[in-house]
């Protein structure tokens, strides 16, 4: 047994995604666990019950997961996986392909290998044709000159990519040398996918992480789609595309503003996606639920006087309303939107959803619901009811005992407005043994503590004695275009003097101890934790997590500039917000012992605003650690780097804020 939450935390199984069979019978769950080695988390695909009579039944055990499921009609169940296909020649390559999994069981087949792999899938609900995303090189003709190209690279020992636009990569890859495209084919009664029809033979950037849906009689793709504006800067264009011809035309199109998730109604007639109105220097972007007639190109946004900030939509089988889930006051409930009337409907009253699917019939939604007080499970909801608690399925990961309680924090803004932060306190706190407090900011900046988080988890705080500050302040979504507004002439402004009101908030309870104190966040979180580094020497130590600190240089490294300049402008001819709002022009002030992380991976914050951090800490004589992962990115993926990374965190916790001995983590 393990002795600690910690010691057992990798190994909960971590539900995510959900697909639902046409006639509503079989409900699969993606849930992924520690592979056999422990050095990565593996997918695999699970059975839920959807009348929560049954205990969950695992489908799949390749040694490589599984992702992407996906009912055909005829109930078989499509995924990708990197497996190894037992009939095929011997190959090291590990590039997802498609797999079938027949609906009265036994052993799934593999239906379709691209050279490049398989990424994405959607299935026409009606006729069964199968859409795929899928790699290929630029000016590619088909499979056998993508295999010929791959096999030469290899061969020649060629790396070097070589780029003509703009961006270059995300997140923590790079845009190259392949691009995204779309094919569309069907499963014959032989066994395997018929040759695919490539839709998009020269796509370029335009897929790039882009959503799309088919038309349920297989007849139209509909897809979000890049347009290069020149200076870097891009717009995402709603694009219909023939299946039968591949001819393109444009569905939605504006200056400044971008289409992402289109999800087409089950009578073929309208696709539902959210409209994003891009950011300026003067105001921050919105975000509604936009309709559009797929025969006469018709438009309007869905109840956009509601203010709320969309996420994942999904119809139901009438096509007569949109349920989507929205961030809201510390939430992310499911809303339903009546297509003719726009008037909303609130489902849930508490908890984070995601993955919508809708029963057949249109009774009933499952979702995989969390909080911050709950890990993932898959739930079942009364399309009708309002503010309900729903019903939770038999499903892996449900039940798990956590070490610690959430509490609600609220205090008011310098302006007035309202702010609320969770609290998660340990078990034990009390007057009589108050806990030492930590805040944690959130990254984003436009996000919220609402959801289960396996990568910035309290409740590992909480097991070793700490109480956890979770605020949402200025820029915070869920509260409303003014909470947005209110922190977007600067970071350093609004967002600063919120945190630090319900830091002071939350330590006017007698169960906290106001003499033990730290700050830590990640992103956004790290920025606001270097900030107040420079600001107040309160917090006894801080931690930062990948983290802008040099603002200049970070608009030229990071993999999206353009979105930063929309935020703080154009250096050269706006470089007021940089100057107020950069951590590294005022270090020389920051006195409180820091722990720096970073990883060589991140390509949204670049490594190099880690590295002038530390070496800023060190000429500066501060105490400081520095905390580096060569092969992570703008998270901490592996297993056992995760652990390492709260270990570490822990170590320095214990160190500055109760006075122990650094307790240095073996295996660095």
């Amino acid at each position: 047994m393990p002795d600690s939450f910690l010691d057992a935390f990798n190994s909960l199984p971590r539900v995510a995604g959900l697909a639902l069979s046409a006639d509503g019978t079989r409900l699969v769950a993606g849930v992924a666990t520690p592979a056999p080695d422990g050095k990565k988390f593996l997918t695999s695909l699970y059975g839920i019950d959807p009348e929560g009579k049954r205990s969950p039944r695992r489908l799949t055990r390749g040694g490589k997961g599984e992702a992407n499921p996906a009912f055909l009609p005829d109930g078989s169940l499509l995924f990708t996986s990197a497996r190894t296909d037992p009939e095929a020649k011997e190959s090291d390559d590990e590039v997802p392909s498609l797999w079938l999994l027949p609906d009265g069981g036994g052993e799934a087949r593999e239906v379709h290998r691209r050279p490049l792999g398989v990424e994405m899938v959607r299935v026409a609900r009606d006729s069964g044709a199968v859409v795929l995303a899928a790699s290929a090189f630029p000016g590619s003709s088909g499979t056998e000159e993508d295999e010929n190209r791959k096999k030469a690279r290899k061969d020649a020992d060629v790396s070097a990519l070589l780029f003509d636009s703009y961006p270059i990569r995300y997140w923590d890859r790079h845009l190259g040398p392949v691009e995204r495209r779309l094919t569309i084919a069907r499963i014959p009664s032989e066994e395997r996918l018929a040759d695919p029809v490539d839709l998009t033979p020269a796509s370029g950037r335009a897929l790039d992480e882009q959503g799309f849906d088919v038309t349920p009689d297989g007849s139209t793709v509909v897809t979000g789609w890049t347009i290069a504006l020149g200076r870097g800067e891009r717009r995402s264009q709603l694009v219909a595309i023939d299946a039968a011809t591949g001819q393109q035309r444009v569905l939605a199109d504006e200056a400044d503003v971008n289409f992402y998730g289109p999800v087409i109604s089950p009578d073929g007639a309208t696709v539902a996606c959210v409209r994003v109105v891009e950011a300026d220097y003067d105001r921050p972007p919105t975000q509604a639920v936009y309709l559009v007639d797929l025969a006469t190109g018709e438009a309007r946004s869905l109840a956009a006087e509601s203010e709320l900030w969309p996420h994942q939509l999904a119809w139901s089988p009438d096509s007569g309303t949109v349920y989507l889930t929205a961030d809201e006051q510390g939430h992310a409930p499911v809303f339903a939107i009546e297509v003719e009337s726009g008037r909303v409907r609130r489902l849930t009253a508490s908890g984070a959803y995601s993955d919508l699917v809708v029963s057949p019939g249109g009774a009933s939604l499952f979702a995989v619901r969390s909080s911050v007080s709950q890990p993932p499970v898959v739930v079942r909801l009364d399309a009708g009811a309002t503010d309900q608690q729903p019903e939770e399925l038999p499903s892996p990961g449900a039940g798990i005992s956590l070490p610690g309680r959430v509490e609600e924090v609220r205090t008011a803004a310098a302006d007035g407005s309202p702010l609320r932060a969770w609290l998660v306190l340990p078990q034990e706190a009390s007057a009589a043994s108050p806990a030492p407090l930590v805040l944690w900011v959130h990254g984003g900046p436009m996000g919220s503590w609402n959801a289960w988080s396996w990568r910035w988890c309290p409740h590992l705080l909480a097991e070793r004695g700490y109480a956890v500050l979770l605020p949402d302040p200025a820029l915070s979504t869920g509260y409303g275009q003014a909470m947005l507004e209110r922190g977007w002439d600067g970071w350093g402004n609004a967002p600063f003097d919120d945190v630090m009101r319900m830091t002071d908030a939350a330590l006017e309870r007698p169960d906290l101890d106001t003499s033990r104190t730290a700050a830590m966040g990640g992103s956004f979180g790290g920025y606001m934790a270097n900030w107040i580094a420079t600001k107040t020497d309160r917090f006894k130590a801080i931690v930062t997590h990948a983290s802008l600190y040099a603002l200049d240089q970070f608009r030229g490294t990071t993999d999206d500039v353009t979105f930063w300049e929309r935020v703080f402008g154009d250096i050269a001819t706006q470089p007021e917000r940089y100057a107020d709002n950069s951590p590294h022009l005022f270090a020389e002030k920051i006195r409180t012992p820091m722990l720096v992380i970073h990883g060589d991976k991140d390509y949204r914050v670049p490594i190099g605003e880690g590295l002038r951090l530390w070496t800023d800490l060190m000429r500066a004589e501060v105490p400081a650690k520095f905390l580096f992962f060569p092969d992570e990115n703008h998270w901490v993926l592996k297993p056992g780097n995760a652990r390492l990374w709260y270990d570490t965190v822990l170590a320095f916790l214990d160190e500055h804020v109760l006075g122990k001995d650094f307790e240095r983590p073996a295996l660095v």
